[in-house]
């Protein structure tokens, strides 16, 4: 069997389309994946913590292999945790020694964390197709400390279709200082198919 790659991820419908490939695809993603694509987007959401005044403790949101922590460890912030739905996942990721501690949940739930945990919230590569959708941001802001900055990149093509511009909208005076920057979610060497996706790094705070 071949590995998974980007289309399958695309394509993914339930919790357990994504449990089943995230396990396959655990072991050639940042090699076959992330480096073969020039995967930016992880590097982008992480600067843009940073250079927003992010502090930490901080929740990496789909935190995959790590990628985005270890920019974040670059720029001195910690510590941080990482949540994914994908144990296989997360064992690559807490190999690389960025993380404080790691969280095996499923977004689409309840969150058994704790209200006001965190004074950072980020996340690369998990409102896109076919994963999570805006809904997840109600979890997300509880366990947020009041006044804790958010980073989440939101792919463009479920920007609007998806409702997540309609959820930053309802959530009004729960967020302040919305701020949206278009960035490339591939390198210039990625797949014909691919390489112009665009994303969108959602940086608030909570209100």
């Amino acid at each position: 069997m071949s590995d998974p790659d980007l289309d399958a991820a695309y394509r993914l419908q339930t919790p357990e389309d994504s449990v089943r490939l995230y396990r396959d695809w655990s072991q050639s993603y940042d090699a076959g994946f992330a480096q073969a694509q020039g995967y930016l987007l992880p590097a982008a959401v992480a600067d843009a913590f940073a250079e927003a005044g992010g502090a930490a403790p901080v929740l990496d949101v789909g935190a995959g292999t790590g990628l985005l922590a270890a920019r974040l460890a670059e720029h001195g912030i910690g510590p941080i945790d990482a949540l994914d739905i994908s144990p296989e996942m997360l064992a690559l990721a807490a190999s690389k020694g960025v993380y404080r501690a790691s969280h095996c949940l499923d977004l689409t739930q309840p969150l058994p964390l704790a209200d006001a945990s965190y004074v950072g919230v980020t996340s690369s590569g998990t409102f896109t197709f076919g994963h999570v959708g805006p809904a997840a941001f109600d979890e997300l802001l509880r366990i947020a400390a009041p006044g804790a900055l958010f980073a989440l990149s939101i792919h463009t093509g479920v920007f609007e279709p998806a409702g997540f511009a309609a959820k930053l909208a309802e959530l009004g005076g729960a967020i302040a200082g919305l701020m949206l920057t278009e960035v490339a979610i591939y390198g210039p060497d990625a797949d014909t198919a691919h390489r112009d996706h665009r994303g969108l790094i959602a940086r608030f705070r909570k209100a």
